[in-house]
C-alpha cells in the first residue's frame, strides 16, 4: 500500500497539484450545458441519417412498392389458390366460395374428359385438356385481367335464361388454327401478332367453341338439362359486359395442350346465371335427394300399413249434468236415443274414420262398414306448403 510520500509522487507524476478546488455551482451548470450540447449532437445526428430518420420508428417513413403490395393483399407472383390477406380479403369477404358447390367440380371434370375426345376428334391430333381451377371471381376484376388479343364468347343458357363468357386466348387460337390448316409440328409459343383476327380465323374459332359448347351441354346433363348457344363473339372486353362489375362469378380455367402448343380456355358463370340449378350443384355425390324421396316414402307407407292401431265403435253419446253423473247408482237406466239400424260411429283416437251399423256374429259384437273412410284433413301438400314458406324465409 502507497504511503504518504508515494502519494505526493505519483500526483506530482499525474500533475493533480494543478488542477484547482471544484466549485460547486459552476460544476451544476458546467454539466446542464452539457447535457443540452449532448442532446444537441444526437438530434444532428439523426437528422443527418436518412437510415435511422427513415428507419421503422421515423414518422416520415415512406413504403416501398413490396410493403404496399403486402398490405393490400396484391401478390404478383401468387397463384389463383392463393388466400387473400390485406384490404384485398376484406373487399373479395363477400364472395361465395365455390367449395360449397361440389357438384360444380364433378360437373367440370366430366367436361375435361368429354372435351378431350371431341377435340381430339376435331383436330385429328393428340390433345389434352386438363382442369387448371376453379375460382370465385368479381366480374369486373375479370374483364380487366383478359390479356389481349384475345376472343370473348358470349354465351346464352337457354333453360336458365341468362348469359355467361367462354375466353380463348390468343396462344390457343392461333395454334387450333395451325393444327387445323396442316401447319409444321414446331416447338415453342406461337409468334402473337397485334392484329386483329381474320375472317377465317373467327370461323374456325366459332367452330372450336361450339364443340366445346355442346360438350358443356352434355357435362350437365347428368344434373339438369340445359343448353348453350353462342350468341356472338367479341374482342373488346368492354362489349361482353354481361352483369354488373361488382358481382361475384365462378371462374373455370381449362388448359388445352396440342404436343407443344396449346393455351387456355375460361367459362366465367356468374352466380346469378347457375341460380336455378343450385340445389342440383349442392349435393355431395350424383343422384342425392333433396325434398321427397320415392324409396323412403314406400318404406313409410309399409310400415305404417303393418303397425297395429285401435279403434273405437262409438254407439251414443249424451251430455249429462255432473250432478246427475254423480248420483249414479247400480240399477239406474241411461237412456240412448238409438235404434239397433241407426249407424254408429267408428273412431282412431279423436279421429272419425267412418259409420257402420252394429250386430253380432255368432257370440261377438260385430260392425259393417257402410261408406268409405273421411278424406284426410292432412294432406301431403300442406306439409308441401310448409317446406315453402320455411325456404322463402
Amino acid at each position: 500500500m502507497a504511503g504518504p510520500t508515494d502519494q505526493d509522487k505519483l500526483a506530482d507524476d499525474w500533475g493533480l497539484d494543478d488542477v484547482p478546488a471544484p466549485d460547486v455551482g459552476v460544476s451544476a451548470a458546467s454539466e446542464t450545458l452539457a447535457a443540452a450540447d449532448a442532446a444537441a449532437e444526437w438530434a444532428a445526428m439523426l437528422e443527418s441519417d436518412p437510415a435511422t430518420a427513415e428507419g421503422p420508428g421515423g414518422a416520415d417513413r415512406v413504403l416501398n412498392q413490396d410493403e404496399i403490395d403486402s398490405l393490400l393483399g396484391f401478390d404478383p407472383n401468387a397463384g389463383g389458390n392463393v388466400e387473400l390477406t390485406g384490404v384485398q380479403a376484406l373487399i373479395n369477404s363477400a364472395l361465395v366460395s365455390y367449395e360449397r358447390l361440389p357438384m360444380l367440380e364433378i360437373v367440370f371434370d366430366r367436361l375435361v374428359r368429354l372435351s378431350t375426345t371431341s377435340l381430339r376428334n376435331f383436330t385429328s391430333d393428340n390433345v389434352e385438356v386438363t382442369l387448371d381451377s376453379i375460382s370465385s371471381v368479381r366480374f369486373g376484376d375479370y374483364l380487366n385481367s383478359i390479356p389481349l388479343p384475345a376472343i370473348l364468347s358470349v354465351i346464352k343458357a337457354e333453360e336458365w335464361e341468362n348469359y355467361g363468357l367462354l375466353t380463348i386466348d390468343s396462344s390457343l387460337i392461333y395454334s387450333m388454327i395451325d393444327v387445323l390448316l396442316g401447319g409444321r409440328r414446331i416447338g415453342g409459343n406461337i409468334r402473337v401478332e397485334g392484329r386483329p383476327y381474320t375472317t377465317i380465323e373467327m370461323a374456325l374459332a366459332r367452330r372450336m367453341i361450339e364443340v366445346i359448347l355442346d360438350d358443356t351441354h352434355r357435362a350437365f346433363e347428368p344434373v339438369t338439362q340445359v343448353n348453350f348457344k353462342l350468341e356472338r363473339m367479341e374482342t373488346n372486353p368492354r362489349f361482353a359486359a354481361i352483369s354488373r362489375p361488382a358481382n361475384a362469378a365462378i371462374l373455370i380455367e381449362l388448359r388445352i395442350e396440342m404436343d407443344d402448343r396449346g393455351g387456355k380456355v375460361e367459362i366465367l358463370l356468374p352466380y346469378a346465371t347457375i341460380e336455378p340449378i343450385r340445389e342440383q350443384l349442392l349435393q355431395m355425390f350424383m343422384g342425392e335427394k333433396f325434398g321427397r324421396d320415392p324409396i323412403w316414402e314406400g318404406h313409410l307407407a309399409t310400415e305404417i300399413y303393418s303397425a297395429d292401431v285401435e279403434i273405437e265403435a262409438v254407439l251414443h253419446e249424451q251430455d249429462l249434468p255432473l250432478s246427475r253423473v254423480l248420483s249414479l247408482a247400480p240399477g239406474d237406466t241411461v237412456m240412448f236415443d238409438r235404434t239397433p239400424s241407426d249407424p254408429i260411429r267408428l273412431k282412431c283416437g279423436n279421429v272419425d274414420l267412418t259409420e257402420a251399423i252394429m250386430g253380432h256374429i255368432d257370440n261377438n259384437v260385430s260392425v259393417r262398414v257402410t261408406r268409405p273412410l273421411n278424406p284426410p284433413k292432412v294432406t301431403m301438400a300442406a306439409f308441401e306448403a310448409i317446406d315453402e314458406s320455411m325456404e322463402g324465409r
